[in-house]
């Protein structure tokens, strides 16, 4: 299905009960925290990111993406040994982008929504890599491969995670 550019009256915007906003990124939350200590190299998942990609996508309103980003990445760093503020800068700026993107394109096909989340995923690793890297001065390195295997992972899991999620979405 081709990207198609539509006005604002004909994009759905979507709401969540409070107990799926809530719930929702909290499961991802400690699922990404604590599977990875049993299951090896689930880590290359971000869950959280991709909650945060689908509920920004589906609200479609930018500050309500920003402050999911932000919230669910400020949570992720307390979750983790990185520095606080780290994931929670990462995750706004792609809360931001992907609402706005939202408004704007129609992001429910599922070759939108594998493009989008690939592309979000490699603006979410470029500035946690910058904040990382020049802000924190932690030791990263840029490794193209492993970002290609796991950009490309993490957008084939985002859509039947998408799908799924999917049910929790009410109308306006």
């Amino acid at each position: 299905m081709p990207i198609t550019y539509s006005s604002r009256a004909e994009i759905e915007v979507h709401r969540f009960t409070l107990s799926a906003s809530i719930g929702i990124p909290l499961v991802a939350l400690l699922l990404q925290a604590f599977v990875p200590l049993y299951v090896r190299r689930f880590d290359i998942l971000d869950l959280p990111l991709l909650v945060t990609i689908f509920l920004a996508v589906a609200r479609r309103s930018p500050v309500t993406g920003l402050l999911t980003g932000g919230v669910i990445g400020l949570l992720q760093d307390g979750l983790t040994h990185h520095p606080l503020g780290v994931y929670g800068i990462a995750k706004t700026v792609v809360g931001y982008a992907a609402s706005s993107l939202g408004v704007r394109v129609d992001v429910e096909s599922v070759l939108t929504r594998f493009l989008t989340t690939l592309g979000f995923y490699l603006l979410h690793t470029a500035v946690y890599f910058v904040v990382g890297r020049y802000l924190v001065r932690q030791p990263l390195e840029w490794e193209w491969g492993y970002l290609l295997v796991a950009s490309l992972l993490n957008a084939l899991v985002a859509l039947p995670l998408f799908a799924f999620l999917d049910r929790f979405k009410l109308k306006t």
